[in-house]
This record gives structure tokens, C-alpha cells and sequence, in this order.
């Protein structure tokens, strides 16, 4: 497949090499310019590129991982030239503290991460990747079939574009779980049970199921606090994020 990756911190540049493994063709971009993406290239075995052109070129896939704060500042355009029926994955999460400032229309719960990305996109999108570290990306993918073989919660609206994500998903070493749409992904947001645990596919399917489909605001203000603290701890440990 031709794939487009537009960021390449440590989830874009987990899922290039992956990808690239696998006999893909890839094309990266960040915010700086592929001048600036020449260790990636070496790294990772993907096309450095601008944005536009790994748009353009990801006509089977496009995936958007940056810092959620920058979504907007993405050139309105940037998606314009891509195939109705081209997948467009987002991988990001919210993280108010440590790096995106408050969003309202997040803090209070009114859409999820992905819908907030989707609009200012323009496009439907499906989110995964958002829930596992990017080192595991690289090393802990098994073959189909392995006991305690790590699943990935795969949310979106566009049933054959999330098909085609699910398989790809499987290609890279991971049982696939669809995760419902894409207004039912806060199940798979920062705070949730299921974000950066690694479960298998049977104990995440029980996770989402007993959430629930609808959000309750029991639940956003529980998810936000837990997010609250992870997000403090990661602080008081001199994390930063970018």
C-alpha cells in the first residue's frame, strides 16, 4: 500500500518502520520540513516528505498523528486531493496539562477526541494507535492466534474504511476490536481502563461492553480525573510532551 503519515514523533515513526517492514511504501512529514526528517528516513526506511505530499501520496492510507493542539493549524486543504475511500486514521489524545491547553468542547464532554479531529479535518476518520505506547507498537506484535496476543480498539463510522483498518491493524501484529463509532471512542480516551494496558481482545470487548455506548457525566468527570492524575504524575517526573 502507499501510506501517508503526516507527524513523526514517536507513534509516526513506530508505525513507519512497522510499516515499511512489512513491504509498504511510506511517506512521513512533519511540521519542519523533510530536511529535518533525515534520521527518520535512515531509521525507519520511509520517504521523508511534506505534508501535502504525503497526503498525495498515501492514496491507501493517511495517517494523522500530531499533538492534538495542532490539528487546526493543519492547511485546511490538506486532504483535498485524497480518495473518498481512503482511510484517514487519528491517533491523538487529549492532554490539557502537559501540552494542549483546554479545549471546551472537550471538557465537557460534548464530543470525543476524534469527532473534535474529524471536524477540523474535514474528513471521516477512525481512531486506533491512540491506546498502546510506541515502542510496543515496534515490539510486541505476534501472529494471529497467539495466546495474549495484545488487541487495539479500532473506533469510526466509515464500516469499510474501519474493515481496512482492522487488517492492517492484524498485519502489524494485534487482534483488531471494533470499538464502535466514532462517538463511542472515549471508551478507548486517556482515563479509560483500556488506555495503555495491553489487554487481549476477549478482556477488551468486556471493558467496552461494560462501559456502555453513551457517556454518562459520572463517567467523563471519573475519566477526567484519572486523566488529571496520570497527566500530574507524568509532571512531577519532568515528562514533557510535544
Amino acid at each position: 500500500m502507499n501510506i501517508g503519515i503526516i507527524g513523526a514523533g514517536h507513534i509516526g515513526s513506530a508505525l513507519a518502520m512497522r510499516l515499511t517492514d512489512l513491504g509498504h511504501q511510506v511517506y512521513i512529514a512533519n511540521s519542519r520540513g523533510p530536511e529535518t526528517l533525515q534520521d527518520v528516513e535512515q531509521k525507519t526506511g520511509a520517504q521523508a516528505v511534506t505534508a501535502e505530499e504525503a497526503a498525495q501520496h498515501g492514496t491507501d492510507l493517511v495517517v494523522v498523528t500530531i499533538p492534538l493542539k495542532n490539528i487546526p493549524d493543519l492547511p485546511k486543504d490538506l486532504l483535498a486531493s485524497v480518495p473518498r475511500e481512503t482511510p484517514i486514521i487519528d491517533t491523538s489524545n487529549y492532554y490539557p496539562m502537559l501540552r494542549d491547553g483546554k479545549i471546551a468542547e472537550l471538557e465537557t464532554g460534548s464530543l470525543t477526541e476524534s469527532e473534535w479531529v474529524q471536524q477540523h479535518l474535514g474528513r471521516p476518520v477512525v481512531k486506533v494507535f491512540n491506546n498502546i505506547y510506541a515502542h510496543h507498537i515496534v515490539e510486541k506484535g505476534q501472529p494471529a492466534g497467539t495466546p495474549g496476543r495484545i488487541s487495539l480498539p479500532v473506533a469510526g463510522d466509515d464500516a469499510a474504511a474501519k474493515q481496512k483498518v482492522m487488517q492492517m491493524v492484524d498485519e502489524l501484529g494485534f487482534d483488531a476490536v471494533d470499538a464502535g463509532t466514532l462517538h463511542q471512542s472515549w471508551r478507548q480516551q486517556p482515563g479509560t481502563p483500556s488506555y495503555g494496558a495491553d489487554m487481549p481482545a476477549d478482556k477488551l470487548r468486556e471493558n467496552l461492553q461494560s462501559l456502555g455506548t453513551e457517556r454518562t457525566e459520572e463517567q467523563h468527570k471519573e475519566f477526567l480525573a484519572n486523566h488529571a492524575k496520570t497527566e500530574q504524575a507524568m509532571a512531577d517526573q519532568g515528562i514533557k510532551l510535544k
